[in-house]
């Protein structure tokens, strides 16, 4: 089972949203908790109040609601009474076994999964504490549920059934608004809450993989002066189809000042995961032969690291971005350090390149080709100039431990 609590100070927006989704036909209210009345006997207008009775009794809270989704493996297919049950053992762990709250089951998804509306506004007007409420309650209840009823375990499974999120379909999407936006939603919900990055290209770099696109306008446009964030899908060629969609319409809304909020939170958080990286990376190249980015970016991918390359219309290599998927990480190349850079990877490449070279010329005189590998021999035939090139700027360059340090010139003394 895997969990995901959201906060918000709308109650509203979240109760319509999966009161809309009952409408759609595509989920259910199944359960009401510390209600006055029965779940047959409550309107839309009770729901509410009941929630907004509690919230002002706190008008200071900043957020005084939690969205909360319980998502089940796609092999679970429990019944409506042991996801009741399962719902209520995991409220009264978390501390919000009191409270009021609803429990909708969703059937729009490739997996089983609930959605609960409750609020953190007690009778007495106190709030319950949401901070880390992830790591110190939610995580050690999730645990010893799997355990109690016998769920599908969300640690322990292998990569590729833990990172199952598809590539948009542009094929299949209609390209109508309704259409666009759900397809889009899909993508957000998993990456934005997920990923831990740090810049808009960074996010760009994870979603591009989906065929999503966050996109700020060009800056004489309306939607970068009013600070607006547009998402598009993107067809095979990274080109933008469909119709755009504006932040605003999402009910996460991962608006431009939203994201910049977890760009903040994500830069101190990721910071420990650079070491994964920067491991794998020195790894790659102490165990293969790595002469050129799209060699490290093969063999990154057995680490579940993927790598952008960002070329410019000539060609030209310029920027590199890590995708750590384990750690769920995103990485511009230069934030790791220099040798992690565009620059620094192709250097390490022509490095390797002009060393293979040198054993191989000193084979030669022993009839020998054990050095040459075809691959990196047809690489060197394509890319023989960029490589002298490269093999230039590193003979040119000298650490700075070898350099000699300049004598001061002494003056002469007066006679």
């Amino acid at each position: 089972m895997v969990a995901v609590i959201k906060t918000s100070r709308s109650i509203n927006s979240i109760l319509n949203y999966n009161e809309n989704k009952v409408k759609q036909g595509v989920a259910e209210c199944i359960s009401v908790v510390n209600y006055p009345l029965e779940l047959g006997k409550l309107s839309f207008t009770h729901k509410l109040n009941r929630f907004l009775k509690l919230s002002s009794l706190n008008e200071n809270a900043k957020l005084n609601s939690v969205h909360i989704s319980l998502n089940f493996d796609p092999s679970e297919n429990h019944s409506k009474e042991k996801l009741i049950e399962i719902a209520d053992t995991y409220m009264e762990k978390i501390g919000f076994g009191r409270q009021p709250y609803l429990v909708y089951q969703h059937h729009d998804a490739g997996h089983p999964h609930l959605h609960v509306v409750t609020n953190n506004i007690q009778r007495d007007g106190k709030r319950i504490d949401l901070h880390l409420i992830g790591v110190k309650k939610s995580e050690p209840a999730r645990k010893e549920i799997e355990e109690l009823f016998g769920l599908v375990k969300a640690e322990g499974r292998k990569q590729k059934e833990i990172f199952s999120l598809k590539p948009i379909n542009v094929g299949r999407v209609e390209y109508g608004k309704a259409e666009s936006r759900k397809a889009i939603n899909s993508v957000l919900n998993k990456v934005i809450f997920d990923y831990k990055y740090s810049s808009l290209p960074e996010l760009n770099a994870v979603l591009n993989l989906y065929n999503v696109h966050a996109d700020r306008g060009t800056e004489e446009s309306r939607v970068f002066k009013n600070n607006g964030l547009l998402y598009k899908i993107l067809d095979q060629n990274s080109k933008p189809i469909g119709v755009p969609i504006k932040a605003s319409e999402f009910y996460s809304r991962p608006t431009l000042k939203f994201l910049e909020e977890k760009f903040k939170t994500n830069d101190t958080e990721k910071e420990s995961c650079k070491k994964h990286v920067k491991n794998a990376i020195k790894l790659a190249f102490f165990r293969e032969t790595i002469f050129s980015p799209e060699k490290l970016s093969k063999v990154l991918e057995e680490e579940s690291i993927q790598i952008i390359l960002r070329e410019s219309s000539e060609g030209q290599l310029y920027g590199i971005t890590y995708v750590d998927h384990k750690t769920k990480s995103v990485f511009n190349g230069s934030s790791l350090g220099k040798e992690f850079s565009a620059k620094g990877i192709q250097e390490s490449c022509a490095m390797n390149i002009l060393t293979h070279e040198r054993k191989y010329q000193n084979s030669i005189s022993n009839n020998s080709e054990k050095f040459q590998d075809p691959e990196i021999k047809e690489y060197i035939k394509e890319n023989l100039g960029d490589i002298l090139l490269r093999g230039e700027r590193i003979n040119d360059y000298v650490s700075k431990q070898f350099k000699q340090k300049k004598k001061k010139k002494r003056m002469g003394r007066g006679i």
